[in-house]
């Protein structure tokens, strides 16, 4: 399986998944962001997966679209007025800038709801047991404990004020150090593991095989996050979709803000080395080339 056959399955899926229906306007701004072009690299990730643990990966195709409209509703809601406030996405206006901020708030919470629903209804060929294990995966990444907490931590350290204690910058009895590790790890990370556990969950992987693919997610994220955040100061808005430089200018903590670049390039490398060291005895086309892609960008 190519990574476009992947990316065609996903999209394909997701068009038929998200009917427009009465009323329209929620139904048009959810579907809105989740099909704008995309890498789709959660649920590629997921599928992908699923088939080196012998799955099927029809069977993790619903989950796989659950996660990228999670990934949207995270997007939808991150680039509110009352967040980011960014007024592109993908090279297109934001959801609030097409359907105004009410419209968007509900169509994140409405892909919120609906993504496990896909996962329930549309998993017809996974045994209840598994479908739990699924869910349980699903709606614990996406609460307070994993994203949401990263997207706050993210929030409260924008231009926050740090206490000096013990000769330590401090925010809520953490360091910058942490609580960068934090908002990278429960803002980024968590989807990845997500993605990649779920479909060795699917595929009926062992518990150490699913460990080894939490632990594959948690450093890829950690990687893509650094990537992006590298990104932000390297690239252009044609390349990567969005208003670009804003990380700096809001004061956000960020491995470049505190680092700087070179550092953040070196940290992106390490942990794509360690991520190839854990994906080494799979025969992965797929995971390999999106290592190979981020890698080349960071150079």
């Amino acid at each position: 399986m190519t990574m476009n056959k992947y990316i065609e399955l996903v999209d394909k899926k997701l068009d038929e998944y998200l009917k427009i229906e009465y009323p329209e306007s929620i139904f048009k701004s959810m579907k809105y962001t989740v099909t704008l072009p995309g890498k789709r690299l959660r649920p590629v990730m997921c599928m992908e997966a699923c088939r080196v643990f012998g799955g099927n990966v029809e069977d993790a195709l619903p989950t796989a679209c659950a996660i990228e409209m999670l990934h949207a509703q995270s997007l939808i809601h991150d680039d509110l007025p009352c967040m980011d406030n960014d007024n592109f996405r993908r090279g297109n206006p934001s959801n609030h800038k097409v359907f105004g901020e009410a419209i968007a708030v509900l169509a994140g919470d409405a892909l919120l709801s609906y993504a496990p629903q896909t996962i329930i209804e549309q998993s017809k060929n996974l045994s209840a047991e598994t479908v739990l294990k699924v869910l349980h995966t699903f709606v614990s990444a996406a609460g307070a404990y994993q994203l949401i907490g990263g997207q706050v931590a993210d929030i409260k350290s924008e231009g926050a004020v740090w206490e000096n204690i013990d000769g330590k910058e401090m925010l809520e009895g953490k360091t910058k150090d942490e609580t960068l590790y934090y908002i990278h790890t429960n803002k980024t990370a968590a989807l990845f593991k997500l993605a990649l556990k779920a479909g060795a969950i699917i595929a009926g992987a062992t518990d150490e095989q699913i460990a080894e693919m939490e632990t594959f997610g948690q450093k890829f994220g950690l990687a893509f996050q650094i990537y992006d955040d590298i990104m932000d100061v390297t690239s252009t808005f044609e390349e990567l979709g969005k208003t670009l430089g804003k990380d700096a200018e809001e004061g956000k903590l960020t491995y470049v803000t505190l680092y700087g670049l070179d550092k953040a390039k070196a940290k992106a490398q390490e942990l794509l080395d360690d991520t190839r060291k854990i994906i080494s005895k799979y025969n992965s086309d797929i995971f390999n080339g999106i290592l190979d892609k981020i890698e080349s960008k960071i150079k």
